[in-house]
């Protein structure tokens, strides 16, 4: 009997055993805003000329590519609801070929946001220890859930992006959920606070017309040759801390 309580006992800590990430890097101070930014695809808020330009330029996926095809960049900024997110992206092709959500949404042009709440890292590939919200042109929000099928979160990510030409303007919204998060229940959102630190990193898929995505642009360097590690590893986050 003895023995059975002690192996529960062993099984229970494992069980609350939580992942600790390696190492911060990419360290990014986020401003808190007074005054949360209108998604409306501009960019004339106080909250966001008071935020710095951030570069998208890791080539995670696919072979060089011009200017022309593609650049971007981003700014953040937050307040105790939600984190705010601006995303400027120069495409010279938007293309939507899956127009079934759950169909091969990586192979869409789409924006494609990171989130670790508690900055913990470690493996997430099927459970809810950190997100990637595939951010598609029409607003889906997808994921994979841990029964290892895609889910939509359009609750978690709100989004409106305004093209012109080439260029593309994104304002997302993002609430924040911790890895107790369960599929199909009520969840409440975490509230945000000044020093917390969250993990994060940015994407683009870009595809010009082809039947798979061309490049996969990221906001970190992930070393080594494999670096389309984001959807399995939060330890290749970054890490913003949030300030007043």
């Amino acid at each position: 009997m003895k023995r059975a309580i002690a192996l529960c006992f062993v099984m229970a800590l494992f069980s609350c055993h939580k992942s600790i990430k390696k190492e911060d890097h990419h360290i990014i101070e986020v401003l808190k805003t007074d005054h949360p930014p209108t998604l409306d695809g501009k960019i004339t808020e106080n909250s966001w000329n008071k935020a710095t330009w951030h570069p998208l330029d890791q080539n995670w996926i696919g072979n060089s590519y011009t200017f022309e095809d593609f650049n971007g960049r981003y700014k953040l900024c937050w307040d105790k609801e939600a984190l705010y997110l601006l995303v400027e992206v120069t495409d010279d092709m938007l293309y939507d070929g899956h127009k079934d959500p759950f169909k091969f949404w990586w192979d869409d042009d789409c924006v494609e946001v990171f989130l670790d709440e508690d900055n913990s890292g470690g493996l997430h590939q099927y459970s809810h220890n950190a997100f990637a919200y595939h951010i598609a042109l029409d607003g889906n929000v997808v994921d994979l859930a841990p029964d290892r099928e895609p889910r939509l979160f359009n609750d978690h990510a709100t989004s409106v992006r305004v093209t012109e030409g080439n260029k593309s303007i994104w304002e997302i919204a993002l609430k924040l959920y911790p890895d107790t998060f369960l599929d199909n229940a009520s969840n409440v959102p975490v509230k945000l606070s000044e020093d917390k630190k969250i993990g994060f990193a940015l994407a683009y898929c870009d595809n010009d017309g082809s039947k798979e995505r061309e490049n996969f642009i990221g906001s970190v360097f992930v070393p080594g040759e494999d670096k389309n590690q984001g959807w399995i590893n939060a330890d290749i986050f970054g890490t913003l801390i949030l300030k007043e």
